[in-house]
Parts: structure tokens; C-alpha cells; sequence
């Protein structure tokens, strides 16, 4: 094809165990089709134009990949971006050349890393040097809740009409109710599904847990890769509660295995003490499972009135919550059917759709 498009759009970050980001880039990128864009990616794609980029750019080549990338965004892509007459950059993280000629609409997910600083993790000065100077030279910035637009705003004083919130979606034919009787797993489970770090306050939801009246007809199922700076806490924590044995860590689930799962849950508990979005909250109510989550962030956009809001901080909340979900089945019915109906609200096409929407401002 020798047709020129004047749209590039970056996805040189994406993982093959998808996290967040990848699943956003993933879904986003084929409802952008009439805009003709190349692809900036280390793998073909049918029906489209690529770029082939190198392969070392991401997460999963550790520390070592971010700075890849980030050098590779910096000196090589104003490059690619100038050879191929290319008129703007989308990227689906907050990443794009700096003081260079490349026009660029970005992502933010979340500015969590600013929220939690980490003494020692390199995000925080990509955080609090980097991302400010890309936001301030974008043309314009998508992200994916009020709550992170307000903390754009916020945080790094960039004016309101130059973010657009495009709520995500979620994969409607994947995440639904079982058609299967529900033959319930032998003990009625509570499930936690996110990574172990402290802002997803996975050490609340255990205490929260061992507050249980009847706890020993219960188990915790945590699903989520493990990490050894914060799970040998949660199991010294388990122990100590004397809990160990209903405490169930069962590191990174597959993604064909997650609705399964969800289904059988009683309920999800996903207490987060801050998220830019809340994937787990969105396919919990997809798949008719009542959901426990936090009445802060963009938690409450998600959830709207289907679920039971909680304040993160409140581990008597917590129990309570858990405990009403569990004994009172007209609840679990009730939250069930408006879980449903909140998550109709949410697709792909619409998050895609009003993505190519805004991106068609941008193009000449």
C-alpha cells in the first residue's frame, strides 16, 4: 500500500500476558480502522499497516525495557514518525518524543505511582518529571474516568478542556453468566482479583475476612500474580489470623479461567484504595457476581448503584459488606440482576468509537 497515513499509532509496549494497558490498546485499535493509521508494533497485524518495531520495548524485559522504550520513543520515533509523513502520534500510555515535531494525542490510565510514591521505584520520577512535559506538549489527552481527569487537573495543573474521559469496556461475550447449573465450588469463596500491591489494600480485605462471623464456612481466593516484596506479608498476615487454611493465593489466572472463577464467587471484594478504572469490578458485574468496592476514585463511575460501595479504609465496613452478601440471599439477587444492567452500559465499541471520535479533531 503506498497510501501515506497520517496516523501512527504506538503500541510498541504491548505485553503477550496482557495487563490493563495491553487489554485498552488491544480493544481500542481496530475501531480506529477508518483512519488508515500504521501501526508501530513488533508484530504484523492483518488488515493493517505496520511498522515493525523492535521487541525489547516492554515490561516484560523489566527495567531494562521501559528505558528501551523510552529511549527508542525519544531519538527514534520522531524518526519514523518524519519518514512517514506521519501528522499524529496516539499512544496509549503517556508516552511521546519530547521538545520534537511529532503532534501527539496520549493515554493516562492513572497517576497511582504519584498517589503511592514507592521510595525506590524508578516510576516516580517518570511520574513527576516525564509524564508532566508529555502531557504538557500533547494536543490533547484521552483518559478513562472523571476521577483521573480530576487528578490530571489536579495534580499536574493541565486545564480541563484538554482531557477527554472515555470510560472503558469490557469483552461482553467472554465475561457473562455461566449457562452451566452453578455447581457452586464445595466452600462458598470471596475473590480478590488485582496484584498484591499496598494501594490495593489486599491486607484489609484479610482482616476484613478474619472478622467474619461464621468464617469457617468461607474461603478468600486471592487470583493475581504474586510478588515477593508484598505475599509472604499476606501469608505471615493469614497465619497470624489464624486463617492460613481458607486463605487461597492463586498467583496470575488465565484469562479463559477468570469468568469461571467470577462465576462462582460469591462475590467479589475489591476494596482498591485508588484505581484509574477497576477492570475487575466491570467483568465481576458482567458475569452476575455481586461486588464489594470502594466508594472512592473512579470505583463509584464503574459501579454506579450495583454494587456495595464501602469506604476502603473501614475494615468493619468490609466484613459488614461481606457478611450481608453472604447470609442474605434476596441481596445477592438483587445485586446480581442490577450487575447486569450496569455493565450493558460499558463496551468496547463505545470506548473505540468515541476514541476515533476524538482523534478525527486532531487529523487534517
Amino acid at each position: 500500500m503506498n497510501h501515506q497515513s497520517n496516523l501512527l499509532i504506538n503500541l510498541s509496549l504491548l505485553l503477550s500476558k496482557p495487563t490493563g494497558i495491553t487489554v485498552y490498546a488491544n480493544n481500542v485499535f481496530p475501531y480506529l480502522k477508518s483512519l488508515e493509521p500504521t501501526l508501530l508494533a513488533s508484530q504484523q497485524y492483518q488488515d493493517f499497516n505496520t511498522y515493525l518495531v523492535p521487541n525489547n520495548l516492554t515490561p516484560e524485559h523489566g527495567t531494562k525495557g521501559h528505558l528501551n522504550r523510552l529511549l527508542w520513543t525519544q531519538f527514534k520515533l520522531p524518526k519514523i514518525y518524519k519518514q512517514l509523513q506521519a501528522d499524529l502520534l496516539f499512544s496509549p500510555v503517556p508516552e511521546a518524543p519530547l521538545y520534537s515535531q511529532c503532534r501527539s494525542v496520549v493515554m493516562v490510565h492513572d497517576l497511582i505511582p504519584l498517589r503511592f510514591p514507592k521510595e525506590t521505584s524508578p516510576l516516580t520520577p517518570y511520574f513527576k518529571y516525564y509524564i508532566p512535559e508529555v502531557l504538557k506538549q500533547a494536543e490533547h489527552i484521552i483518559c478513562n474516568s472523571q476521577a483521573t481527569a480530576k487528578d490530571i487537573v489536579d495534580i499536574y495543573n493541565v486545564s480541563t478542556e484538554k482531557i477527554t474521559p472515555i470510560l472503558l469496556g469490557y469483552n461482553q461475550e467472554h465475561f457473562k453468566p455461566s449457562q452451566t447449573k452453578k455447581d457452586a465450588s464445595p466452600i462458598p469463596y470471596f475473590l480478590y482479583i488485582g496484584r498484591h500491591d499496598p494501594h490495593k489494600n489486599v491486607n484489609r480485605i484479610v482482616k476484613a475476612f478474619a472478622n467474619l462471623k461464621n468464617k469457617q464456612n468461607y474461603q478468600l481466593w486471592l487470583a493475581g500474580p504474586t510478588d515477593k516484596r508484598y505475599t509472604p506479608k499476606l501469608i505471615e498476615q493469614a497465619q497470624e489470623l489464624g486463617i492460613e487454611r481458607q486463605v487461597k493465593i492463586l498467583d496470575y489466572v488465565e484469562y479463559e479461567q477468570l469468568p469461571i472463577i467470577l462465576n462462582k464467587a460469591l462475590a467479589l471484594v475489591f476494596p482498591s484504595l485508588w484505581e484509574g478504572f477497576g477492570f475487575p469490578v466491570l467483568e465481576a458485574m458482567g458475569c452476575g457476581t455481586p461486588v464489594i468496592t470502594s466508594n472512592i476514585s473512579s470505583l463509584p463511575e464503574v459501579a454506579g448503584e450495583a454494587a456495595l460501595l464501602i469506604n476502603p479504609y473501614n475494615i468493619e465496613q468490609i466484613t459488614i459488606a461481606m457478611e450481608k452478601i453472604a447470609t442474605d440471599d434476596d441481596m445477592r439477587s438483587q445485586l446480581k440482576t442490577l450487575g447486569l444492567q450496569q455493565a450493558k452500559k460499558f463496551s468496547w465499541q463505545t470506548t473505540g468509537e468515541q476514541t476515533l471520535e476524538t482523534l478525527k479533531q486532531f487529523l487534517n
